[in-house]
């Protein structure tokens, strides 16, 4: 067995060339940014078998947006999926989660593996495909997967290692309208439910940890008992499992593997700021990686910007890393459309994340040019300071080549107050 040198480890004798690299992106000193990897508060999924670009998450790191791409038995088409992929890069996407439960999904794996960008999986789907059902996965089979799927090259896993009988019980004590919404969730619950038999992710962790700091692989510790709804989100499972991740998380940085942690799903927007700062305590500041959250659950259609709300006020309070949610969210498989625009709408909420987060850094930076370009009424200006400058110039072409918007014309008060100042700028001269 040929066992690899950490990241982590690596940092601990100096700073190596990913390191190197993230620090001049994230504008932080090399020597800053391996001291945050070792102590677990920057994460960098780069799977060593498999060059692709770097991608930081966490402390002084700017905010990081997922996509989800993924097959499923009912619309299986590895091609169209490869497109979303790439659409989903092309907006501003940093990493990809493959979520395919249709096909062969090795083989779709393999082909996502070719892009340049970070890549998830969450192996216990595949283990459920290749059994049957959930209650027919055993831990042999389980742990085999997720040895595959960091061999191939798989940069991060979610892995529901919190998942386990406290949380069930817990579940079955404080009921909730939605149960368990986490697919990756419900089937630790149906394998447990079936078998009597603790999770073998949570059972056999130290294993676990083994095979991936074998191969360096990054731990996204799961959160399968997520609200469904944001009257479930102050039920007892998810603290519960809130702390056992909490316990997990320091056991992972002790052996040397990095890890994201996953957050909650809906939620009202009142308790994302205390949801947040109790994860991050009770992980030892561990880079947080959320869905949404969605802060209400009336609005299929429009889910991706009930998401990005909660996603600003999230990272405002320190969540590092937002998976995308897409307009047919709880509706459908997502298509292109949806993944461009939803990925549009998540980059958004990244970047007011960043606002707060890097206060006069380049977030900020990239305001200040817009205002400026909107004061001088310089269009071109303004399409290059936006963030999706194509979109800009395509609803301003509407009415024409306009000095000013049409929505104002001759009535723009930054043209009215401009040509005002400089009248009596010129009655002093």
């Amino acid at each position: 067995m040929c066992v690899m040198q950490t990241l982590i480890k690596e940092c601990l004798n100096g700073v190596p060339p990913e390191v190197e690299a993230i620090a001049r992106d994230e504008g932080l000193s090399p020597r800053q940014a391996a001291r945050a990897v070792t102590r677990g508060r920057i994460t960098v999924a780069a799977n060593p078998r498999r060059p692709h670009r770097l991608c930081a998450v966490g402390e002084g790191c700017s905010v990081k947006v997922n996509v989800n791409i993924g097959t499923s038995a009912e619309r299986c088409d590895p091609d169209l999926e490869i497109e979303k992929a790439k659409v989903a890069l092309a907006n501003g996407a940093d990493t990809l989660m493959d979520l395919s439960t249709g096909g062969d999904l090795p083989a779709i794996r393999k082909r996502i593996l070719e892009l340049d960008a970070p890549l998830g999986t969450v192996p216990i789907y595949e283990a459920v495909r290749r059994a049957g059902s959930a209650a027919d996965v055993t831990a042999d089979l389980l742990f085999k997967v997720i040895r595959e799927h960091c061999q191939q090259g798989v940069d991060f896993l979610t892995l529901h290692c919190g998942v386990n009988q406290d949380a069930f019980a817990d579940l079955k004590a404080d009921p909730r309208i939605m149960g368990v919404v986490s697919r990756g969730g419900a089937f630790h619950v149906a394998m447990m439910a079936a078998t009597g038999e603790e999770n073998p992710l949570y059972k056999e962790y130290d294993y676990l940890l083994e095979i991936l700091e074998e191969n360096d692989v990054v731990i996204s510790l799961g959160d399968g008992m997520r609200p469904g709804c944001i009257y479930d989100a102050e039920r007892l499972a998810k603290a519960t499992e809130y702390i056992t991740l909490g316990r997990l998380s320091r056991r992972a940085l002790s052996a040397g593997v990095q890890r994201f942690i996953e957050g909650p799903g809906h939620m009202p927007i009142d308790e994302i700021g205390y949801n947040v700062k109790m994860i991050k305590e009770v992980c030892d500041g561990a880079p947080l990686y959320l869905l949404g959250p969605l802060v209400t659950d009336i609005t299929p259609g429009y889910d991706h910007v009930v998401g990005a709300i909660g996603g600003a006020v999230a990272a405002m309070h320190g969540a590092d890393f937002l998976c995308m949610v897409s307009p047919s969210e709880h509706l459908a498989l997502p298509d292109i459309d949806d993944i461009a625009e939803g990925t549009r709408v998540v980059r958004v909420s990244a970047h007011v994340g960043d606002i707060v987060r890097l206060g006069e850094g380049a977030s900020s930076a990239a305001d200040l040019k817009m205002a400026q370009a909107r004061r001088r009424i310089n269009w071109e200006e303004q399409f290059e300071a936006a963030m999706f400058g194509d979109l800009a110039r395509k609803v301003h072409a509407r009415d024409g080549d306009l000095e000013t918007c049409s929505m104002c014309g001759d009535l723009c008060a930054i043209k009215m107050v401009r040509e005002a100042l400089q009248g009596e700028a010129e009655k002093k001269d």
